[in-house]
């Protein structure tokens, strides 16, 4: 037997030797980088340059011949959709890339854990939305498919996921919509052949003329706002609500479709009527949905489920307007109380503005309102040796709430708003002994009633995967009563920490009723001009 040293190859070996290695790992790309979505409102000729949807869906590992597609980033964010919106109007305009300033939504969500999509390479999907019908299109290019090991994205089921039937496979069929539904919420017809809108129950009403809305509209002449409530489990308002539902998903963190069954569920519409050479069109604003629960012994409660106003009429009180239909119909059916179901920060700020100025005009708030800012006004309270409290009296909570279907919690959160505005911004004590009411408030609720003596009670931030900038944890440490010097030091150091947080805290919270009452006395001006 021969031998090697080693290292030593045979020119025969180090023919026979072949490299091996490993196949990359398809990483995949996110969602949010390669979807757009843009929202049309009329037909103007699309410039589709890319392979139809049908055609993409049925072949695997095909070649488009037309790839690195440009456009704009996804239209769709909750909170600042008016911020940075622009409508739509014309065939220039789209595809353009200035024709649309937009905020991202998280995508990602609705691709797996991992909120990536695999198989693809350059691609590229732009959705096109008509805010008339609520269709929908996707176009989609990519260069090649190939499977890299975690498989090859089903993009039509993940979509479809979306979109549901409202998803259209045929471009022309999309682009037809604009003239066979150009009238598709109006058209839309209930029992005895009425359409749903004229069947619905019209709960506000109030006639504009055009030069009142956006500049960037293509509308002429008067027009109508009305909310209108109906029932979902009606089939052509079930039929709306599945093609409104889309909208839910990609505005609303969290949205979930609702059992349209469950006769206790009901729509808000925000509809615009207008009217072109006696014919009368209607186009859906906003809308929001409502469930009724039942409370012992005889009452409901309703709780907003869901509530969206379109981007391109955000600003103009559509939002507002569904919040008071909602509180009208609340006291017309004299239900207990209104809620709302995790509002955003925003949907806060909104119901805490229209709640307020409906506690500003309630006779009882303005006598409960004197003492306590007589004693804001009047009083140096960093000398007192008791607490003072800004609480409301027991009496005026329980009429808001049977008066004006006000919840307790909600109530509070006016309160600190009204008080604000009783206040003189411009007077240092009053607004000192006001911010340090609101601190020692915010201390009380999270650390308990006693806050003074607090020994023993420790409080830790903690990571969350909600995106709160605030999350605590609160425990009695048996450690405290046995200490020694250095867990004094120690809880020291935890209690100073604690003091930075509270008043980062409510200057947060300060800066929310500033907010608030800036919005109100705005509103209140306005009326009075």
């Amino acid at each position: 037997m021969a031998l090697k040293k080693k290292g030593e190859q045979s020119s025969e070996d180090s023919k026979k030797r072949k490299r091996v290695g490993f196949a990359k790992i398809d990483a995949g790309i996110e969602a949010n980088e390669c979807i757009k979505v843009f929202l049309v409102s009329k037909k103007d000729p699309l410039r589709f340059e890319s392979v139809a949807i049908e055609q993409i869906f049925g072949i695997v590992g095909c070649v488009s011949e037309s790839v690195k597609q440009s456009g704009t980033m996804m239209c769709f964010m909750q909170d600042k959709f008016d911020e940075c919106f622009t409508v739509v109007s014309s065939a220039e305009e789209v595809g353009a890339e200035n024709s649309l300033c937009v905020n991202p939504v998280d995508l990602n969500q609705f691709f797996d854990e991992e909120g990536k999509i695999y198989g693809f390479k350059d691609l590229k999907i732009k959705i096109w939305l008509s805010s008339i019908s609520f269709l929908a299109y996707a176009d989609i290019t990519f260069e090649s498919t190939s499977d890299g090991g975690k498989g090859i994205t089903d993009l039509k089921l993940k979509l479809q996921n979306i979109f549901g039937e409202s998803l259209l496979d045929n471009r022309e069929e999309f682009l037809q919509s604009f003239t066979t539904e150009r009238d598709y919420v109006g058209c839309l017809e209930s029992w005895a052949s009425r359409s749903v809108v004229s069947s619905g129950e019209v709960i506000c009403s109030e006639t504009l003329n055009t030069h009142n809305d956006k500049p960037n509209t293509s509308d002429s002449g008067s027009y109508t706002i009305e909310v209108i409530r109906m029932e979902l489990r009606s089939m052509p308002i079930a039929l709306l609500y599945s093609r409104l539902m889309p909208l839910a998903f990609l505005f609303i963190d969290g949205s979930s479709p609702i059992d349209i069954s469950d006769p206790r569920w009901e729509i808000y519409l925000v509809i615009k009527k207008m009217n072109y050479s006696g014919e009368t069109n209607f186009r859906a604003l906003g809308f929001a949905t409502v469930y009724r629960f039942y409370r012992y012994p005889e009452s409901w409660r309703l709780r907003i489920s869901q509530i969206l106003v379109l981007p391109p009429y955000q600003g103009q009180g559509h939002g507002r307007h569904l919040l008071e239909s909602i509180n009208t119909v609340s006291i017309s059916k004299n239900i207990y109380d209104v809620t709302a179901e995790e509002p955003s920060d925003y949907l806060k700020h909104v119901r805490d503005c229209v709640d307020t100025m409906r506690l500003l005009s309630f006779e009882p708030t303005t006598p409960a309102l004197e003492p306590i800012v007589s004693q804001l006004k009047q009083t140096n309270l960093s000398k007192r040796i008791s607490k003072f409290r800004l609480n409301p009296p027991s009496a005026l909570i329980e009429s808001a709430r049977d008066k004006l279907k006000i919840n307790k919690k909600q109530f509070l959160r006016c309160w600190d708003a009204l008080i604000y505005l009783s206040l003189d911004q411009g007077d240092h004590k009053s607004m000192e002994n006001y911010r340090n009411c609101v601190l020692d408030r915010m201390r009380a609720d999270v650390l308990g009633k006693d806050v003074v003596g607090t020994a023993g009670k420790r409080l830790i931030e903690v990571p969350n995967n909600y995106d709160h900038e605030f999350t605590f944890v609160v425990f009695r440490s048996r450690a405290f009563e046995g200490s020694d010097g250095l867990e004094k030091a120690a809880n020291g150091e935890d209690q100073a920490s604690q003091e930075e947080q509270f008043i980062r805290l409510v200057d947060e919270r300060l800066k929310e009723i500033a907010g608030v009452a800036s919005k109100v006395s705005m509103h209140r001006r306005s009326c009075a001009a």
